[in-house]
């Protein structure tokens, strides 16, 4: 498995920043003028309805906002500040004080209203601070940059669930859509650790995973393939290993390429 320090050299600062402004941009631009029978409709995401799901997505934004306005982490962690690929298993304890939080913050003000205020908010703190500000997070330290790569995951998995529950076709940011593609097999390998499997989800990540013998050239025995939209899924939950395995939607071959087991990383 590679250090952790060289896999946070995968992602583009630039690049990244104008991903999550973008995806976000994208979203404002599609769910504001949604129609009640839509914004009414359920996500499959607990009780909550498109409405709920369009409102947490523009917290996102003005919470960040909000935690660059707060007084940076005062002394970081002997083991450093967390990094973007261990972010993942962070966040199962913290859904429900999120609802809470995103219920206070917002207080349910209209859609639009909302989504200005959070997009002003955002483009002006990232304008104000640049990658090394870290940020004292419920989660621990987290360096803005790598912090920013997170975002990508949080906007694009949201953007899926709301095109599906709403039949809106809100496009992907694509380099918002590798970040959280690589962000997500990192993650498997943090999981995993080992060099028996290769994860392939092409054109963004390929990883090493899973203990066993490791191959050191040629075809390796154990290879998984899909696309990063079914791997996203798969990694939060929205669907499952053999629901993609019948639909030839993955691609397993080997012993040790059934990956069920360690699937989801985050729901």
């Amino acid at each position: 498995m590679p250090p952790a320090k060289k896999r946070t050299r995968r992602y583009d600062s630039a690049k990244v920043r104008a991903a999550v402004l973008a995806q976000f941009g994208h979203v404002a631009d599609a769910v504001t003028g949604l129609a009640p029978d839509r914004l009414d409709r359920p996500t499959g995401l607990g009780a909550w309805t498109v409405s709920d799901l369009a409102a947490h997505v523009a917290w996102i934004a003005d919470s960040l906002a909000g935690s660059l306005d707060r007084p940076p982490a005062a002394q970081l962690p002997a083991k450093g500040a967390l990094l973007p690929h261990q972010w993942p298993f962070t966040t199962v304890e913290l859904s429900g004080r999120i609802a809470d939080a995103a219920r206070e913050t917002l207080g349910g003000a209209p859609l639009p209203e909302l989504y200005e205020r959070a997009g002003r908010r955002l483009a002006e703190a990232l304008a104000a601070h640049d990658d090394d500000r870290v940020l004292d997070l419920w989660i621990g330290p987290m360096r803005l940059g790598d912090f920013l790569v997170t975002r990508t995951v949080e906007l694009v998995v949201h953007t899926d669930d709301l095109n599906r529950a709403a039949g809106l076709d809100v496009p992907l940011d694509r380099q918002a859509l590798a970040a959280c593609t690589r962000l997500l097999a990192d993650a498997l390998a943090e999981k995993a650790p080992g060099g028996a499997v290769e994860m392939r989800v092409p054109p963004f990540a390929v990883v090493q995973c899973v203990e066993g013998p490791r191959h050191t050239r040629g075809t390796p025995p154990n290879v998984v393939e899909t696309d990063p939209l079914t791997w996203i899924r798969l990694a939060t939950g929205r669907t499952d290993w053999a629901t993609e395995r019948d639909a030839a939607r993955v691609s397993a071959s080997g012993e040790r390429a059934d990956l069920s087991a360690l699937l989801p990383l985050m729901a």
